[in-house]
């Protein structure tokens, strides 16, 4: 039936009033918002004004604002963060590992600053300077009494420009002549193998040429006769998105989904997919991470467990699925902004704090199991969203002594491997030296004269109970038992030196190691007795029993 001219001109006029209707609601809408922003702006910089002009001592306006921007930015969640001008290098020397230098980590050990560690390959490391050198002067300037960063900023500086070190090693003050250079931290600053025919990488971070240089670790393993790997991202805070992308890519086929961005505006809405052939698709692989594996970590370890491509070890990961997009602003400075979150192929999104409820509620606030939602990998086995990426085969984190912290924290190790050094500059070899008898009593010699103190778990649980014994009514009746307790387990020096050497001498040979080998020997020899790759080795001895993790199960 066909409909009249005039219905036709009545419903037509309608559908014009109701768009035209639902455009002017729109504008006024976002006219609403714009004015909103306008004028608070307007009134933040009223009052700065006024406040610079009627404040009754001086104030930093400069100083001031920042608080103000990073006061609101703290609203929203810690990531998105407010940097200035001045800020801007070492924003940039984080997220491409590139800055003017002398290639060393420097710190506080004591009064003043010193070298602790020289990077291998570059200018400190080339010209002689070693770990426990103090600095005492950068080219003129004393900085014997320097803080830290201050120290820092006089080593840095274009590259091919010189500069002058004096530096107090033992008793003898040496000086060294360098030249800055571009330096490049490693984000594999080791890699090598296990036994005959398994491989390791350590990767510590995914800033420019991450991935390049696991490609190149990895391809060297393989010609060394590597039929198996460990890949290691525990401790990786993660970085460039890019780079994630592209390890996943050295096991996973081309053209594979790694990772998708979805948030609120359509250009930051994107589907990474792998783009080259792999360098290996079938190498048994192990990956580790940890409470501290964070960001591109998670979407490299997701994406391989999402594809059943490898077993994943170790804890927790932090559960960090937002990601965030660099914006200029104006006068050089810049805002780092929350734009989005990333999901794995899986479809799961790995973000474990809602921020947005902690705002509402005033404390940060975890997703809560009840909302956690389940999907499948690519062989069909159950992975969660919202608490990070959770492992196939987990390992509780060993809980070193109090004496053991107290004796690293208080620099005895440190400084107990330098003595060592001093007195034994001669090489030695890192699969075969090993914290002697003789060398331990030396160490127990070497505290004798020192003061360390702390308090051991059993301690702590009693004066808990003590405090909470001494608000009951009956505590005078108790009091005696609790003193007699007390005195009895307080701890003794001596005992816990006996009692916990085995951790007090891994803590001593990682550490004497580094003198000689630097941090591609600390690393190297920290996998002796290390729990996590105990268990790799384990499973890749049992390859049935990776291939069944790596299955779902049938219900």
């Amino acid at each position: 039936m066909k409909m009249n001219k005039t219905k036709t001109k009545i419903l037509l006029g309608a559908l014009i009033g109701f768009f035209l209707l639902a455009g002017s609601v729109a504008f006024t809408v976002k006219n609403d918002k714009l004015f909103a922003i306008a004028k608070n702006i307007d009134i933040f910089a009223t009052l700065v004004r006024e406040l610079d002009s009627y404040y009754v001592d001086e104030i930093d306006a400069d100083e001031l604002v920042t608080v103000g921007i990073q006061a609101m930015l703290d609203e929203l969640d810690p990531y998105t963060e407010y940097i200035p001008e001045e800020e801007s290098e070492d924003f940039r020397v984080m997220t491409t590992g590139e800055y003017g230098g002398v290639g060393a980590l420097i710190g506080a050990r004591g009064e003043g600053s010193m070298i602790i560690m020289p990077y291998t390959g570059f200018p400190a490391q080339n010209a002689g300077l070693r770990i426990a050198d103090k600095l005492l002067k950068v080219d003129t300037v004393d900085v014997s009494q320097k803080n830290t960063s201050e120290v820092s900023e006089l080593l840095k500086g274009p590259e091919n420009t010189p500069v002058k070190v004096s530096v107090l090693r033992d008793a003898d003050t040496l000086e060294f002549e360098l030249v800055r250079k571009k330096i490049s931290l490693k984000n594999v600053p080791y890699y090598g193998k296990l036994d005959a025919s398994t491989g390791y990488i350590k990767l510590s971070d995914f800033t420019t040429n991450a991935s390049a240089e696991v490609r190149n670790a990895l391809v060297d393993l393989k010609a060394q006769g590597a039929e198996k790997l460990v890949l290691d991202l525990r401790d990786n805070p993660g970085g460039l998105l890019s780079e994630a992308v592209e390890i996943v890519n050295l096991f996973i086929p081309k053209g594979k989904e790694v990772v998708k961005t979805i948030g609120k505006i359509e250009n930051v809405n994107r589907t990474y997919k792998t783009s080259k052939t792999p360098v290996d698709k079938n190498i048994p692989l192990v990956v580790l991470l940890n409470e501290r594996s964070a960001s591109a970590s998670e979407i490299v370890a997701g994406a391989l467990q999402d594809y059943d491509r490898a077993v994943l070890v170790g804890r927790k990961s932090f559960g960090k699925g937002l990601v965030q997009t660099t914006i200029p602003l104006t006068y050089n400075a810049q805002v780092k902004v929350t734009t989005a979150k990333y999901y794995i192929p899986s479809g799961r999104c790995i973000q474990a704090i809602d921020y947005a409820l902690s705002r509402e509620e005033g404390e940060i606030r975890s997703i809560p199991d009840s909302l956690r939602q389940a999907f499948k990998t690519q062989n069909g086995r159950t992975v969660l969203d919202g608490a990070g990426i959770e492992p196939d085969e987990t390992v509780e984190a060993y809980r070193y002594a109090p004496i053991t912290y107290s004796l690293v924290a208080g620099n005895h190790v440190f400084d107990f491997a330098t003595q060592y050094f001093y007195s034994k500059p001669a090489v030695v070899n890192i699969k075969e030296f090993e914290v002697s008898d003789e060398l331990y009593e030396d160490f127990v010699s070497f505290l004798s004269d020192r003061e360390y103190d702390y308090t051991t778990y059993l301690e702590k649980s009693l004066e808990d109970m003590k405090e909470l014994a001494e608000q009951a009514p009956y505590y005078s009746e108790i009091k005696e038992q609790v003193e007699a307790l007390e005195k009895r387990i307080i701890h003794n020096k001596e005992q816990d030196l006996i009692s916990y050497q085995k951790e007090i001498r891994k803590a001593l040979r990682e550490e004497i190691i580094s003198r000689y080998y630097f941090q591609e020997g600390m690393i190297q020899a920290s996998l002796q007795n290390d729990s996590v790759i105990e268990k790799a080795m384990e499973l890749f001895s049992t390859p049935d029993k990776m291939g069944q993790i790596l299955t779902a199960k049938s219900e």
